[in-house]
């Protein structure tokens, strides 16, 4: 399961309607998170390096958990435990330069469940990638937001229809399935 960007301060210039969409999908993407580890499901977080190269995802975790950002509430929301997975991405897609692939074969993936921030960027390069690499792909349409609910529904369609990602909700997604 990959968490794309949900660790993050939305600290930016027209980041209103992003945060209330993610803070409204923050708890369903937690109780999905909850199911993947309930069905030994590894949990990989992959966020923007923000420009800094020297990033410290721990120090990332603390500034968006304890100081008054935007995304405080999904931060907490989303929390990343002791043994969960990071990995820090320089661009859009969560493969496009970073250790990703390499995780992913060493856990023996052949699918993701892609979610978070933002859909019709972020998620939807990463569809592109995860596709291109041959892996089956759900994006659960309950657990990817945008800033608008049409540009998110405009990339949802767009990542079943020429990636062919499964995009039902969270709650029909069958975990075990994935194993």
């Amino acid at each position: 399961m990959l968490l794309v960007d949900v660790i993050n301060d939305l600290d930016f210039p027209g980041s209103a309607s992003l945060v209330r969409h993610a803070e409204a999908m923050a708890p369903r993407l937690a109780a999905l998170k909850q199911r993947a580890r309930d069905a030994g499901l590894p949990t990989i977080y992959i966020n923007d390096n923000f420009g800094k190269w020297r990033s410290d995802f721990r120090a990332l975790i603390d500034h968006c958990i304890s100081d008054e950002v935007p995304g405080r509430n999904v931060a907490r929301a989303l929390e990343p435990d002791q043994d969960d997975f990071f990995v820090l991405k320089p661009k859009n897609s969560a493969f496009y330069g970073t250790t990703l692939d390499i995780l992913l074969r060493s856990l023996g993936t052949r699918a993701v469940i892609l979610t978070g921030i933002a859909g019709n960027n972020c998620i939807l390069f990463s569809a592109n990638d995860a596709y291109l690499r041959d892996l089956r792909l759900w994006v659960p349409g309950d657990c990817v937001v945008s800033n608008t609910d049409e540009e998110n529904d405009y990339a949802l369609a767009q990542m079943r229809t020429v990636v062919k990602a499964d995009t039902r909700p969270s709650t029909e997604l069958d975990l075990a399935a994935l194993e």
